[in-house]
């Protein structure tokens, strides 16, 4: 069957059960998929001491500029309790015109309405002017080492470039058309530690209960609020995500507890100036002495997780608007431009070429029954057609 049917195509992927860290066969199908459009498709397989080597794919039609990037990835998340799915969770069935499986929205489906774009593009108007690349990676869902960060790498040392990125994640949070994503959030996490003295309950004075040290740490990190936020970025938010005491006894003061915390933040802050921020409030916090009358500022020490998110934001006339009249060509809707939600690979693409982000609704990603409408994935297939001649009529606009 023709790879111009969005349907068919996503229905092979799903059988592939390609969950973290798993290739499952999907990248074989990608490469079966791509090779009789003129792809040259490359596996290459990236190694973590520690983790679990991922394979990953990058194929490219045509040798000139301009150059357009499709990411996205084709591993998905455990399918938890599958005697819960009505529809086996591999089996891609097709049910009162949707279709049921992992990965149906999150995100095998942008990717199997991409390459039914670049095909009908080809069938109708032959190879584009330019260069198509698909840079599909095994380890978004997962840890995010052996994945995007090094296949760019990896791509990058070889001599590719590139003009433009568009990731197919699942962006419309209620009908396609909604949203299209031109930034993100930075991301930073911690571990803080208070310590204090144990001892009987019953005799207060003789301890030092760690939890009256960490309740004001705690709540400095959440008020007040870090901004108002931006034009473009909502404000910043640290939450609190676990309190952890290991303490089983009720009748002993515990001499030690911690709390794990994330914010994600505008771009008012860098990753560095919001943990700067961070530690002064804990200091600031460290010597209230509200829980803790007439002692010594509270004991604390703060672990960072590796590897913070950057925010960034893209400002790019012919990816944004290509993508965006590209939509409202097709849906008759204006998308909003957004910066929010979580983390995505794009994170990694942004130092390397303007990104955005569009694809399938979101609503059932990394739920039981996960599942996409039919006439979703024709509509994505027409707009990302769509997109893929405006945008290569106008990749000289800056």
């Amino acid at each position: 069957m023709s790879v111009s049917d969005p349907i068919a195509n996503l229905q092979t992927l799903i059988r592939c059960p390609s969950v973290t860290p798993a290739e499952g066969g999907a990248l074989s199908a990608l490469e079966a998929m791509l090779a009789p459009l003129g792809f040259t498709v490359e596996r290459m397989i990236a190694t973590e001491p520690g983790l679990p080597d991922v394979e990953n794919l990058y194929a490219r039609l045509g040798t000139d500029g301009p150059h357009l990037m499709f990411a996205g990835h084709t591993d998905v998340v455990p399918v938890g309790d599958e005697s819960a799915w009505s529809h086996p969770p591999f089996g891609a069935e097709i049910a009162d015109g949707e279709m049921f499986g992992r990965g149906a929205v999150d995100m095998k489906g942008g990717i199997a309405c991409f390459i039914a774009a670049v095909a009908r593009h080809i069938e109708k108007h032959g190879a584009p002017k330019g260069s198509i690349s698909f840079l599909i990676t095994g380890d978004e869902e997962g840890p995010s080492v052996n994945g995007t960060e090094k296949l760019l790498k990896w791509a990058t040392d070889k001599g590719e470039r590139w003009d433009a990125c568009l990731v197919g994640e699942p962006t419309n949070p209620d009908m396609l058309g909604d949203m299209i994503k031109i930034g993100r959030r930075g991301s930073v996490s911690g571990k803080v530690t208070v310590f204090g003295v144990q001892g009987h309950a019953a005799y207060p004075h003789l301890a030092d209960n760690a939890v009256r040290g960490l309740l004001p740490l705690a709540s400095a990190l959440m008020d007040p609020p870090f901004d108002a936020g931006t034009p473009e970025f909502p404000a910043s938010n640290l939450e609190v995500t676990t309190v952890d005491v290991g303490n089983p006894a009720t009748n002993v003061v515990p001499a030690k507890a911690g709390f794990a915390f994330n914010i994600r933040f505008n771009d008012t802050w860098t990753a560095d100036t919001v943990k700067a921020e961070i530690l002064r409030r804990l200091d600031e916090a460290a010597s209230d002495q509200t829980l803790r009358p007439d002692r010594q500022p509270t004991r604390y020490e703060i672990t960072w997780a590796e590897r913070p998110s950057h925010v960034f934001l893209t400002r790019n006339n012919a990816l944004i608007g290509s993508l965006s009249s590209a939509v409202e060509a097709v849906t008759g809707k204006q998308p909003a431009l957004s910066t929010t939600g979580g983390t995505s690979d794009a994170r990694f693409i942004k130092d390397y070429c303007p990104v955005v982000e569009f694809g399938l609704v979101g609503q059932t990603m990394h739920m039981v029954d996960e599942r996409v409408a039919l006439a979703d994935l024709e509509t994505l297939t027409q707009i990302y057609g769509t997109f893929l001649s405006r945008w290569f009529g106008d990749a000289s606009i800056s």
